[in-house]
């Protein structure tokens, strides 16, 4: 189902162009140092056939809810998803759009550009920014907190178990993972959705997947508690 992008701006972030992207689910945003949608199309084109070609021959990869094993013979893309799964502990397709993103980004090559994939982000900086976190309209936290991000390039996802299209047996508002790799990101995005159910939980949760290697920092919210862990920074929204 056709959910709309609601949460996106019409402007790019300061000295970028922005611009989007289509095909079939697939509908990203992409900010980058000067307009590249000719180069970035193929690339999804690119995504997509990789995954398309191995669900045509493993149709456990679409469904499966727990990791799966490595493939040595499967595309990049679809070992990166592989690989993020079994260290989060979830099914492979939790990893997707942060693959997505991923793949076009570093396929694009140039000194700065950030791709949103339904929320989840790939960012290449060549300065800091701040990403808004969407916690959702009920939240007590809406709309008061961005992420500060560094130079680098890095994975920014955020799973919620009261919005969004995403699937989480969770009850989070927010589960944010931020690390070097964007497929991982969004596979322990999604594995601390999971385990965030009540407000108990969302300390013990985020101190869980910053044990995940390759885990730079998380932040989970559920109702009026918020819980941070590893090296992630807040400031005021503005």
């Amino acid at each position: 189902m056709f959910e709309p992008r609601t949460y996106r701006r019409n402007h790019a972030p300061e000295g970028l162009v922005a611009f989007t992207l289509k095909e079939g689910e697939s509908d990203l945003y992409v900010a980058a140092t000067r307009s590249l949608k000719p180069q970035a199309l193929p690339l999804l084109h690119e995504a997509r056939a990789q995954l398309t070609d191995y669900l045509a021959s493993h149709p456990a990869f679409l469904t499966a809810l727990s990791p799966l094993p490595d493939d040595p013979f499967a595309p990049a893309l679809v070992r990166s998803m592989l690989g993020a799964a079994l260290l989060a502990g979830v099914g492979p397709m939790a990893a997707v759009a942060g693959a997505i993103a991923q793949h076009i980004g570093r396929g694009l090559r140039v000194e700065e550009t950030i791709l949103e994939n339904g929320g989840d982000l790939y960012l290449r900086l060549a300065r800091p920014r701040a990403a808004l976190i969407d916690a959702g309209p009920h939240s007590p936290f809406a709309g008061r907190f961005a992420i500060e991000v560094g130079p680098g390039e890095w994975g920014l996802c955020t799973s919620s178990g009261t919005r969004g299209h995403s699937r989480s047996f969770g009850h989070a508002d927010a589960a944010v993972v931020l690390c070097h790799d964007a497929a991982l990101a969004d596979a322990v995005a999604t594995a601390l959705g999971n385990r965030i159910v009540v407000p108990g939980d969302v300390g013990p949760a985020v101190e869980w997947a910053l044990s995940i290697p390759g885990v730079t920092g998380t932040l989970g919210m559920i109702l009026d508690q918020v819980a941070l862990a590893g090296d992630i920074r807040l400031r005021p929204a503005t």
